[in-house]
């Protein structure tokens, strides 16, 4: 636990001290890699989170998967759980748990088959993943065993070596701007 706090604290500030200018240009490049994919071309149901605090942005790959007749949903948390809204709109998000932002109105959807679009905090090249300690994305993925997995991280949040645990459940693949890692 003290190791994953490490890593949170090292990559918070790393993803601090990077420009908005920065973020979103990575950001971009991580959309074309993450729309290049097989599973994205294929899905045509996305689950993904609306990022926050300098997260990969993924406002536009909302974009382009409307723009390719895809469905998409973002979670909203409630109590231990996360459930995915259909997002139609924007305007449907405003801050939530912690300040992120979460769908406020909307269907909600229970899809079995989807590609999900995953936040973390560290990854390592075998595709373990350090998240945000809510343990909200292992429990969810836990209950919905057919949902494909694809992280989008920023290059410098690839480490070594992450540590991890059973009941972490690992992307399938890991977008970053300059690369696509399959476990």
């Amino acid at each position: 636990m003290e190791e994953k706090k490490a890593i949170r604290k090292q990559i918070f500030a790393e993803r601090k001290a990077c420009s908005d200018k920065e973020i979103q240009e990575w950001s971009k490049e991580i959309t074309k890699n993450i729309t290049a994919l097989p599973e994205y071309q294929t899905a045509d149901r996305i689950l993904v989170y609306a990022d926050y605090n300098h997260e990969v942005m993924t406002g536009f790959l909302i974009e382009k998967a409307w723009a390719d007749g895809k469905e998409i949903a973002v979670p909203k948390v409630q109590g231990l759980d996360m459930i995915f809204y259909k997002l139609t709109d924007f305007a449907q998000l405003e801050p939530g748990y912690y300040g992120i932002p979460e769908p406020v109105s909307g269907e909600i959807v229970q899809w079995e088959d989807a590609l999900m679009i995953m936040p973390g905090v560290a990854f390592d090249r075998q595709n373990h993943r350090v998240g945000y300690g809510g343990g909200f994305y292992d429990r969810y993925l836990e209950k919905h065993p057919r949902v494909k997995r694809v992280a989008a991280a920023f290059e410098f949040q690839l480490l070594p070596q992450v540590p991890t645990e059973p009941t972490d459940i690992s992307p399938e693949i890991v977008v970053t701007e300059k690369q696509c890692i399959r476990g």
